[in-house]
């Protein structure tokens, strides 16, 4: 058994079953592929996926806890690579991170212009994307950190740490009738139509939660992941946007106005995650200390020691988390 068979597994498990697809993903070819699956169920002596004809349909009972095991050997090679990465060069490497546009575009900025003068030999990527996707990039290993608010029940696998609240507004153009009205109700926000967030998205399905409750049913008429696109619509006069209350800028929205919402809606956590066991180098501390200042280099090593979602929540039940 070979470690690239295993490679070659997961990345088919990945694809979705399809070997063409694991192939381009790994840049190589694909009989390579089919090869070594075939010498891999030889050696075992199990079918590791049910097929019809040449096309793979379904994993097997065994081929599952299979899966599952590779998975844990590829994260620990991975972490001996990483240790001895470290202890080359602690100021070498790579980090990446999985988040929303809101996060990348608004709050991870001036995170990123100090983390690389510090570390200028480390690189950097910020992959964009759903809740869904970015439980997905971190669950396999393609990406180191999740920062995120909403769906917190797909990161169920990792650690994740409050980093700061933030609250909502509405923003409408200058000359809208709700920039009269000194303190929003629902009632008042429903009587037009809505631009927001997609559902899943920064703290959508909680918004909708509210209105619900209030009996009431907006008419939502366009939706986006990106905040500046929302803020684009209501420019057009598509309707009133509700955003994160950090998307909005002073000097470049100063044609809309920002109406304060935090009295309709509850405030909102955003998280940093990684996999559970992944050996942190000294640099991914810092720049979590970076992001939310208390997350220290101790307090996220005694995160680490701990087994449940639930003990590390009490011990951040203390910790004023800043609000943006």
């Amino acid at each position: 058994m070979k470690l690239q068979q295993l490679r070659y597994l997961l990345a088919i498990v990945r694809n979705h079953l399809n070997i063409s697809a694991a192939a381009e993903s790994l840049y190589t070819s694909q009989p390579g592929i089919s090869k070594q699956l075939r010498l891999l169920e030889e050696e075992l002596g199990v079918e590791l996926f049910t097929r019809n004809g040449k096309h793979l349909t379904e994993v097997t009972p065994i081929g599952r806890q299979i899966i599952n095991r590779a998975e844990m050997i590829l994260r620990e090679v991975n972490n001996i690579q990483i240790l001895a990465e470290e202890y080359r060069d602690d100021r070498r490497g790579s980090l990446s991170i999985a988040t929303t546009h809101t996060q990348a575009r608004y709050a991870l900025p001036p995170v990123i212009r100090i983390f690389r003068e510090r570390y200028p030999a480390v690189t950097l990527q910020v992959h964009q994307g759903s809740p869904a996707q970015i439980a997905e990039l971190v669950q396999s290993g393609e990406v180191d950190f999740a920062i995120a608010t909403e769906s917190l029940e797909l990161f169920e696998d990792l650690v994740m740490m409050p980093c700061y609240v933030w609250r909502r507004c509405v923003l409408v153009p200058r000359n809208h009738p709700l920039a009269e009205i000194q303190c929003l109700s629902l009632g008042d926000i429903a009587r037009y139509p809505l631009v927001s967030y997609v559902f899943s998205f920064t703290g959508r399905s909680q918004l909708d939660e509210v209105f619900r409750n209030a009996q009431l049913k907006p008419s939502v008429v366009f939706t986006a992941t990106d905040a500046d696109i929302i803020k684009t619509y209501v420019r057009l006069g598509m309707g009133v946007g509700i955003v994160a209350q950090m998307a909005y800028d002073d000097q470049q929205d100063s044609d809309l106005v920002q109406l304060d919402a935090g009295h309709l809606f509850v405030s909102s956590v955003t998280k940093i995650g990684f996999r559970r066991g992944m050996f942190l180098r000294c640099y991914m501390y810092e720049f979590m200390e970076l992001f939310a200042p208390h997350l220290t280099a101790e307090r996220v090593r005694r995160v680490e020691r701990m087994d449940s979602s639930e003990e590390i929540a009490t011990l951040f039940d203390e910790v004023e988390l800043p609000v943006r």
